[in-house]
């Protein structure tokens, strides 16, 4: 079949796109997913309205350019400083043992070595999209597992991008002097990185008379996306690299935020076309023989990539359901992958079957780790008990025991040294009272001792830590953990060992809120009710009552 004029191929596929988008979101799927389906729907292997090329790769191509821009321009590094070592080692650490392994079972499974190079280097990268979505959907994006994924997913961004632009340099040598063309793009990629950092010193002044018009900072933002990303790949680099370097010298000027939020959008509706131009150039005619070979790859990611963040958090001596957490995360290939498959085919290292084989294993991992995400602690009460062979907390939880049998006075014993609660704890502290807080963030408890605040590692969950604990001294038990699960099984331990001093448990929701009280504990602390009743305060005293007095008389 040939394919459509212009707009109604466009308004036929929206539309179809619209529809299986529906049934995605009631199946609790990610759009991806649906998206690369509706291309198989309406490219050749189905009714043949998308073609290889035409206006749906021109609109891909923007999708692509604009999802690169923005990474650069949220390229946040201190959230990698901020959840300290951790994010940098598991994020190079689990790219460098799965790129191991899946270039080892790719060779076992026949490739030839670019192939199983690209295979294995696919299966690296998880989308951080999806990611921060569905912890954002569970409010985990607070929680030691979710700060520790999204810091690990940066390092992951990072990685790809320079991972592009290396394979980039390799498809472009024809020959010659290997040394002498591997001189040149190194050239080219300095004199681009000088023009972008040479750019960025006008981008203050340039970016606040944009600023002045938001259609005109959405304008500039695009053109100039686009127009880094053809510098690039007109000097040999891929777009996305240039793409991604334009976000880059944007993201230190104080609009970064405001151009990011109103591309959001833009980037989401674009990329709707290179996954229905992915899912279009998917081929079957290998299908029989690539099943197997896609079901393999995608157990390695879906079990393999997890387990080597659970080993690698182990080594760091964090806890096992913070290491099992945060590995769920990387159970699935990202949309960087299909870009990087997208890439190769483009390069002529390797093939549209590759292409199709690393599509097929991202709707499966995608698919399947989405619902492992949104069960995750469901799952782990099931199989927490056989992941204990990864504990290494034992030392760290024996120092911690010492320390708090030395604090055998403290007046009160805090759960949680999150932004709320290394707030309350300073409070308490500072009003003379003894504290003792508890947290299983090593970092947050390094960090708390300087403030004057005795802190040890431990875990509401962990009934027997509680035994350690001066529960006969303590005046108050408090958790300004918001998960009510773990609130629940603290209080359920509390009334074990007979604690009779008060008892404050933190909720973020009123369902939970409810929860709490209904057992019966003497304060339950919510911090968004509790803020937000101290600024109408504020503001009623800032605006004054003569103000309210005189527009109630006025309307009157």
């Amino acid at each position: 079949m040939t394919e459509f004029n212009g707009f109604p191929m466009i308004a036929a596929v929206l539309a179809i796109a619209a529809v299986v988008g529906l049934l995605a979101t009631r199946l609790r799927q990610p759009m991806i997913v649906a998206f690369i389906g509706v291309g198989v729907l309406v490219g050749p292997v189905g009714t043949g309205w998308v073609t290889s090329e035409g206006t749906i790769e021109l609109l891909a191509r923007f999708g692509i350019a604009i999802l690169l821009f923005l990474v650069g321009l949220r390229l946040d590094v201190h959230m990698i400083r901020d959840t300290g070592p951790v994010a940098l080692a598991t994020g190079l650490g689990q790219v460098l043992f799965t790129s191991i392994i899946g270039y080892l079972i790719a060779i076992a499974l026949g490739m030839d070595t670019t192939t199983a190079v690209y295979v294995a280097v696919a299966l690296t990268f998880s989308s951080t999209i999806i990611i921060v979505k569905l912890l954002s959907d569970k409010r985990e994006l607070d929680h030691l597992h979710g700060r520790i994924a999204v810091g690990f997913l940066i390092v992951q961004d990072i990685v790809v991008v320079l991972v592009m632009i290396g394979l980039t340099a390799w498809g472009r040598q024809s020959g010659g002097n290997v040394a002498l063309n591997m001189t040149a793009v190194a050239g080219k990629g300095i004199g681009l990185l000088a023009g972008v950092a040479l750019v960025m010193r006008a981008m203050p002044w340039l970016m606040h008379r944009m600023a002045r018009s938001q259609e005109l900072l959405v304008l500039f933002g695009v053109s100039y996306a686009v127009s880094v990303a053809a510098l690039s790949e007109w000097l040999g680099f891929s777009s996305e690299v240039g793409a991604f370097l334009a976000g880059v010298s944007l993201a230190g000027t104080e609009y970064r935020d405001a151009l990011g939020a109103r591309l959001v959008s833009l980037r989401d509706f674009l990329l709707l076309f290179f996954f229905l131009e992915l899912g279009a150039k998917l081929e079957f005619t290998h299908a029989g023989q690539q099943i197997a070979e896609a079901v393999i790859f995608s157990l390695f990611v879906l079990i393999g990539n997890p387990l080597i963040v659970i080993v690698i958090m182990a080594l760091m001596r964090y806890p096992v359901k913070v290491g099992f957490l945060a590995g769920l995360t990387v159970a699935q290939i990202s949309e960087f992958s299909l870009i990087l498959a997208a890439l190769g085919l483009s390069l002529g290292h390797i093939t549209n079957a590759t292409v199709s084989l690393i599509t097929v294993v991202g709707l499966m991992t995608i698919g399947g780790s989405t619902y492992l995400i949104l069960y995750s602690h469901q799952i782990y009460r099931r199989i927490g008990r056989f992941l204990t062979i990864f504990d290494r907390t034992g030392d760290r939880v024996a120092e911690s025991a010492a320390v708090a049998t030395d604090s055998d006075t403290a007046e009160v014993i805090l759960y949680g040294l999150g932004r709320f609660g290394s707030h309350v704890a300073r409070s308490l502290s500072g009003a003379g009272y003894r504290v003792l807080a508890v947290d299983y963030d090593p970092s947050r408890v390094a960090a708390a001792q300087p403030r004057g605040v005795t802190a040890i590692f431990g875990s509401a969950e962990d009934t027997h830590f509680l035994e350690t604990l001066p529960l006969s001294t303590a005046r108050a038990v408090i958790s300004t953990i918001p998960a009510v699960e773990t609130n629940q099984a603290l209080l359920h331990a509390l009334r074990q060992h007979r604690y009779s001093g008060r008892v404050a448990l933190t909720a973020f929701t009123a369902r939970d809120a409810e929860q709490l009280r209904a057992a019966e504990i003497d304060i339950v602390l919510e911090p968004f009710a509790m803020a937000a009743e101290a600024s109408a305060a504020e503001f009623t005293d800032l605006l004054g009552t003569s103000d309210i007095e005189q527009r109630g008389s006025g309307g009157a």
